[in-house]
């Protein structure tokens, strides 16, 4: 029985990693956190997707300790959640919620230690790299090999869009057929609007140019994706 844990938040990226992980191992868990974001609505939104797909499980942890801790645009109401801006991309933005996925991917690991799971993925990505420091492929190595020495049990951290682009992500979603529920259906929003989103804020902006992508050059997209990936 190969089990996977795939730490959800209902966005494009974590819901194209739970629809490839869907049929990649026998039984896939889902854990979503609640850290007091600022859109509550993105665990309902998670909630709804991963009964949808038809994950195993679907566990909702309270971790509101990091709010208190956080200070984010992602966390404060009174910190406005910036716009799109091309000349600030090597900057560390707002919406950084520092030790957020060191939290995350700790916990997810003690859940799948818990439910005998060999895998836990999250949807990080390099290529689109948004200033976050803890979505670097370094730091995920790291953390995976500082938790199996500390639970004693070999314990993989996946990431599967790690290297992909967001057009290639795009093609991901659209090589499992899922690509109109991941376009409608998922919250990437940073103001907390599902689907389309608001089209302002650096997430929509991503989502968007990616998806623009894809469509205008599908066929080359995909077959970028299958050498990346290894697909057939």
């Amino acid at each position: 029985m190969k089990r996977a844990v795939v730490i959800f938040s209902g966005g494009q990226d974590s819901t194209t990693c739970l629809i490839q992980a869907l049929q990649q191992y026998d039984e896939v868990h889902c854990v979503t956190f609640d850290y007091g974001q600022r859109h509550h609505a993105e665990i309902a939104v998670a909630q709804e997707l991963s009964l949808t797909l038809g994950a195993k499980a679907h566990k909702v942890l309270d971790v509101g300790l990091l709010n208190e801790l956080a200070i984010s645009s992602l966390t404060r109401d009174n910190i406005p959640v910036p716009a799109y801006n091309l000349n600030q991309k090597n900057a560390l933005p707002s919406t950084f919620v520092p030790g957020r996925n060191i939290l995350f991917l700790t916990l997810a690991a003690i859940y799948a230690y818990q439910i005998a799971a060999e895998t836990v993925i999250t949807g990080v990505c390099e290529t689109d790299f948004s200033g976050y420091p803890d979505c670097r492929d370094e730091f995920i190595k790291a953390l995976n090999q500082a938790i199996v020495l500390g639970i004693a049990r070999h314990i993989r951290f996946e990431t599967p869009l790690m290297w992909l682009n967001k057009a290639e992500t795009w093609a991901l979603a659209d090589y499992y057929h899922q690509l109109d529920l991941v376009r409608q259906d998922t919250l990437t929003c940073y103001n907390g609007i599902k689907g389309e989103g608001c089209g302002e804020c650096a997430a929509c902006h991503l989502r968007a140019n990616g998806l623009a992508q894809y469509q205008l050059n599908k066929a080359e997209v995909m077959v970028a994706l299958k050498q990346k990936t290894g697909l057939a």
